[in-house]
């Protein structure tokens, strides 16, 4: 795999059981990649290893006079050179090409559970939590997988190193051959107690983005209110306990760091004590010693890689646990269980084509609420309980966010849940009451998959859109005079409430979709206004399926049928006069009225009978 292949037509589907699993599905996809920058590797530090032999050939060579060996010695140290600068480019090379083929990886998997999860998303796992992963853990993922084969290829040499000084010293071989191990399995005991720490930190920044983050997506608000210092003073604290956790974290690495450097420095002193010995008694070349001397000096190089795959892992193993939890995530359900066999634990919710979409014209109903929505119609559905009009929204555009939400939504007789997810959306298209606006121009706004029979104009004009382009244009650079070319700033920060509601309602009628759902779109508008947009809705969707939850008597009273939900069930249906004079409970919910009003009526009508009968 080549950098220039990136993106992957298809990433794959992921082993999100746990971060391990998710490591080791990353690091099995390139096994490419990963056998060349081993070669290169072995290439490398074998080239760094023959030194020492070679410089021990050519001393013995000068010791005995030999010309021509000597003249062969040096060509073999010229190839060696040779051979380590090679293998140093090439490795270098092949190893960033491994870290960003699993970084883009993931983010391509990231991104493709954003667009099938939507907007349940960030109500399953926190914004800045979904942030931290497609950004810094990321790159300690990348770290992870790049570090393996450099690992590989230096503990290979440090093998070979060790075999073959045994056969070329095996008097002074035996003391290596038995130090490197000790060398390198010396920090085993202090790596769990690294981890701990380092996942501590993880989490501790983890927590200190996701409050950055909501603190900056609720600046205005914060000024408002008077909240800014609070939440600032918060941060302060998340940021200081980071900052301890990191300090905490980085004394255990200086520790193994250290042990790092002081027993690879006690064996070389041991080789060169127990060496000379050697070489008085006459048991030792003199060029031997000097090669057992550089092979030990020369090994503690491949040797730090060892302490750097322990650091590797040690932080990408909980940024894998992360990007995992959100890769387990399904369209309808939760993360799946760690127990759960791979097919089912790690494969997203993905339907085939196999389930035709159903024909134009069908009605949209919901087995759970029994809510039925007759095609063409305008709809309203009163629910007492926003948090019930939310999730109701959410199942009935195909993609709920609890696994035990109940049977599918049908369209037509078909389940949508069986459709294939971008059928679904282009079927259905549900505006919650909380839309994001992009940044970009407001033509940018409206290039959205659209059946062109809604023109952004049309779609404006019915969403009660002119102050909001005059407003637009005002705050647009001299030279721009067509509003649509006006760019919105990051999630509409520029504008108010209600003019990012009514913006992303001219979006959503702009699709023009077979089913529109809308979920309080008219909740930040004055009552005129909204009394406007709910005439703009009924006229441009005129034969068109829509649905809309909302509580308001102007948006009910244009509505051509009323459906009250009641204790999760729809309890009864007619036009919005009908159910404010003949349902108490339909009354109640728009109305507001309390309990003590409501047991007014039924208290005067007693009163009237008892006087009566009197």
């Amino acid at each position: 795999m080549q950098i220039s292949d990136l993106p992957y037509p298809d990433p794959g589907v992921p082993d999100a059981r746990s971060g391990p699993r998710f490591l080791w599905w990353l690091g099995r996809g390139q096994l490419g990649g990963q056998a060349k920058s081993l070669c290169w590797g072995l290439l490398h530090f074998g080239g760094i290893a023959g030194l020492p032999y070679t410089v021990g050939l050519g001393i013995d060579a000068v010791v005995d006079r030999d010309g021509a060996r000597l003249l062969w010695v040096g060509g073999l140290i010229a190839l060696l050179g040779v051979a380590i600068s090679v293998g140093d480019a090439m490795l270098h090379r092949t190893a960033v090409t491994n870290w960003i083929t699993a970084a883009a990886r993931v983010q391509q998997l990231l991104a493709r559970k954003t667009a099938e999860l939507g907007s349940a998303l960030t109500r399953r796992v926190a914004a800045g939590e979904v942030v931290a992963v497609s950004t810094g853990d990321v790159e300690k993922i990348g770290w992870f997988v790049e570090a393996v084969s450099r690992f590989l290829a230096a503990a290979l040499t440090l093998v070979i190193g060790c075999v073959v000084l045994l056969f070329y010293a095996p008097t002074i071989g035996v003391v290596v051959a038995i130090g490197m191990p000790v060398l390198a399995l010396a920090v085993l005991p202090l790596l769990p107690r690294a981890t701990r720490r380092a996942d501590v930190q993880r989490e501790k920044a983890g927590k200190a983005t996701e409050l950055a983050s909501d603190t900056v997506a609720g600046l205005r608000v914060l000024r408002g209110i008077g909240g800014e210092e609070l939440f600032l003073g918060r941060y302060r604290e998340a940021s200081q306990q980071v900052r301890e956790a990191a300090v905490h974290s980085a004394r255990m690495w200086a520790l193994i760091s250290a042990i790092q450097v002081l027993l690879p420095g006690a064996l070389l002193v041991t080789v060169v004590w127990y060496g000379s010995a050697l070489v008085l008694d006459g048991r030792l070349d003199v060029g031997e010693l000097v090669a057992a001397f550089s092979a030990v000096a020369t090994m503690l190089y491949p040797l730090r890689h060892f302490e750097e795959i322990a650091m590797a892992y040690s932080f990408s193993r909980p940024s894998a646990k992360r990007a995992a939890r959100v890769l387990s995530l399904t369209r309808s359900g939760a993360p799946a269980e760690a127990g759960a066999e791979p097919e089912t634990a790690a494969e997203p919710v993905v339907t085939t084509e196999a389930v035709r979409a159903p024909a134009a014209g069908g009605d949209l109903y919901d087995p759970e609420t029994g809510l039925l929505v007759p095609s063409g119609r305008f709809t309203a559905v009163v629910c007492g309980d926003p948090d019930l009009a939310g999730r109701l929204a959410e199942r009935l555009g195909g993609h709920p966010m609890d696994a035990a939400a109940g049977p599918s939504v049908l369209l037509g007789g078909v389940a949508l849940d069986e459709l294939a997810l971008g059928t679904a959306r282009t079927l259905v298209l549900v505006q919650d009451k909380d839309p994001v606006l992009l940044s970009g121009t407001l033509r940018e706004l409206f290039d959205v998959p659209a059946s062109g029979a809604v023109a952004p104009s049309a779609a404006l004009a019915a969403a009660q859109c002119a102050d909001v382009l005059d407003a637009l244009l005002q705050s647009a650079p001299d030279g721009v005079d067509d509003p649509m070319d006006a760019r919105i700033t990051e999630r509409g920060r520029s504008l108010s409430g209600g003019q990012r509601q009514r913006l992303a309602l001219a979006r959503s009628l702009v699709t023009d979709p077979e089913v529109l759902v809308l979920d309080e779109p008219t909740s930040a508008v004055d009552s005129h206004t909204e009394a406007r947009i709910a005439e703009g809705i009924s006229a441009l969707r005129s034969g068109r399926t829509t649905v809309v939850l909302a509580s308001s008597p102007l948006l009910l009273d244009r509505a051509d049928r009323v459906v009250l939900i009641h204790e999760g069930k729809a309890a009864a249906s007619g036009t919005h006069r009908e159910l404010l004079h003949g349902d108490p409970r339909y009354r109640a919910v728009v109305t507001r009225e309390t309990e003590e009003e409501q047991r007014l009526p039924r208290l005067e009508s007693v009163l009237t009978e008892i006087e009566e009968s009197a």
